[in-house]
């Protein structure tokens, strides 16, 4: 008697899980500057009226060889992230852009404390002592996001299908330019070329 019921609900767990990885899609970008070449280290962000909240991991933007690295890092907002510094020399690590200014002045090691970014925008960080240093920060309201690679793709995993405003940002975008924007609407894995209006390489 009780076989049949158990059929039963194995059928409707496996119905419940063919809808539930339905829900989710992933969003492969191709960025291109305006001279058709791809475009490494662009952020590509997809908002939509009411983004998944996720709890933002740590992350770290470490200094090695008189660099900041990665050169690019885009997080959601509300990501704290620590300066570790890897060299053999001190650094100072600052930043005045209005989306979150700060100072760790000069240290070696890394800060006991990291930074919260609880402000969407670009932040620029450098150090005080070496000029040539320079990292960007770009802070979203949305977990759907990623950076393109060396072949200008990035790809947005886990995205639920509906309708975002699909932004992309590069740190060779003139200062003042609104970002890149285009409204998409979809269900399925998809592709989408963006086309920058400068030549980013």
């Amino acid at each position: 008697m009780s076989r049949p019921r158990l059929m039963h609900t194995a059928v409707v767990i496996l119905l419940n899980g063919m809808v539930a990885s339905s829900a989710f899609a992933t969003l492969t970008v191709q960025v291109v500057d305006s001279a058709g070449q791809p475009v490494a280290d662009a952020v590509v962000y997809a908002e939509g009226t009411a983004p998944l909240v996720k709890s933002p991991p740590q992350v770290d933007v470490e200094q090695k060889d008189k660099k900041f690295i990665p050169l690019v890092t885009v997080v959601q907002t509300g990501t704290a992230i620590s300066f570790p510094n890897n060299d053999t020399v001190r650094h100072h690590a600052y930043s005045f852009s209005a989306p979150k200014p700060f100072d760790i002045k000069l240290y070696a090691g890394t800060p006991t404390k990291p930074i919260l970014f609880d402000k969407p925008g670009t932040v620029v960080v450098g150090c005080n002592i070496h000029d040539q240093m320079i990292a960007y920060i770009q802070v979203v309201d949305t977990p759907y996001f990623a950076k393109t690679d060396a072949s200008g793709r990035a790809r947005i995993n886990s995205i639920t299908a509906g309708k975002y405003a699909l932004k992309t940002w590069h740190f060779k975008q003139a200062a003042g330019i609104p970002v890149n924007e285009q409204s998409i609407s979809y269900k399925d894995d998809a592709t989408i070329t963006v086309k920058l209006n400068y030549k980013a390489s």
